[in-house]
């Protein structure tokens, strides 16, 4: 099983989130997360790493007004992909990745694998329920737990 968070950066908090097998990629994942998380908050950005670094991450999120702060892989092409994708390769190669991080905001990601770890280390890496749906369950009950606790 694999659990798809999406994190309130500035409070860590869980906003969204999606359970799903291990095979599902986490940008099949994103839709899901992005969707979830604007029932509860006014989504203007999204950080991730590079298993984000998709044509159709950028083109989901630009069709939603929402601006992708996206490490590119290091073989990303200027050539390919939605207009918003070639811009931050470019600005990777110009910069750097150490000045483009600082100046996208990049940093911020670390605030969703804090969320991650603590979560981890609040309640383990295991459920105790087997269906997926009885797993689902046991989930929302300690994201919720979770949140309660990061909001002390």
């Amino acid at each position: 099983m694999k659990l798809h968070f999406a994190v309130r950066v500035d409070t860590h908090e869980v906003v969204a989130m999606e359970v799903s097998t291990d095979d599902l990629h986490d940008v099949k994942a994103l839709p899901g997360l992005v969707e979830g998380s604007e029932r509860n908050v006014r989504v203007a950005r999204v950080y991730g790493d590079g298993a984000y670094d998709s044509g159709d991450v950028y083109e989901f999120l630009e069709n939603r007004g929402i601006e992708a702060v996206v490490k590119p892989r290091r073989n990303a092409r200027l050539d390919m992909g939605p207009p918003a994708r070639r811009l931050a390769v470019g600005r990777v190669r110009e910069l750097g990745y150490e000045a483009w991080a600082r100046f996208t905001g990049y940093g911020w990601r670390w605030a969703v694998e804090t969320a991650y770890s603590t979560f981890k280390r609040l309640f383990g890496e295991h459920s105790l329920a087997r269906s997926l749906e009885n797993i689902a369950r046991e989930l929302v009950g300690k994201v919720a737990l979770y949140n309660v606790l990061v909001n002390e």
